[in-house]
């Protein structure tokens, strides 16, 4: 099975919305409009916006930020070397089946990749207690509840794993 990530490109847009539109995702991500049109036009230094695609069909999405370099301030004000994670499955098929545990390991081994990065962030929904289990059996932490817009979530942070 040849699996991994490829950049989102303008071509993905009805994928996107596609998977965008599907319950398990808005019950995760409710009021995002990611303007999909927009957004993949943009070739931001400060992000990337793959697809995770298993022998070339594409399966899952995930953005990895620097929270300091997003000039819209999701994250409002962070210390530098920080990396934040969104990361989605786009079908229910396709959940349960270890494809998500496979992309956070290749997104967080993508983090880590720079040894300035001393962290990464994700803000699940506080009411989201699935993904709360499924990060934390990826190493992340609580740190708080906090409020972004109209979203109740819930902040977990993963340090940089220590070597040998």
């Amino acid at each position: 099975m040849n699996c991994g990530f490829r950049k989102a490109t303008p071509r993905d847009i009805s994928l996107l919305r596609h998977w965008g539109e599907q319950p398990h995702v808005l019950t995760s991500d409710p009021n995002s409009d990611w303007e999909w049109e927009a957004e993949l036009l943009v070739d931001a230094d400060w992000r990337e916006q793959l697809i995770y695609e298993i022998d070339g069909r594409p399966v899952g999405f995930v953005q990895i930020m620097d929270p300091a370099g997003d000039p819209d301030r999701y994250w409002g004000e962070v210390k530098e070397n920080l990396r934040a994670i969104d990361i989605w499955i786009g079908l229910a098929s396709d959940l349960g089946q270890g494809h998500g545990s496979e992309m956070m390991r290749l997104a967080l081994e993508r983090c880590f990749a720079d040894p300035e990065v001393a962290a990464v962030l994700i803000d699940p929904l506080a009411s989201n207690t699935r993904a709360h289990r499924f990060y934390r059996k990826h190493g992340f932490e609580f740190v708080e509840e906090r409020w972004f817009g109209p979203d109740h979530c819930f902040v977990f942070r993963k340090g940089r794993p220590q070597s040998g």
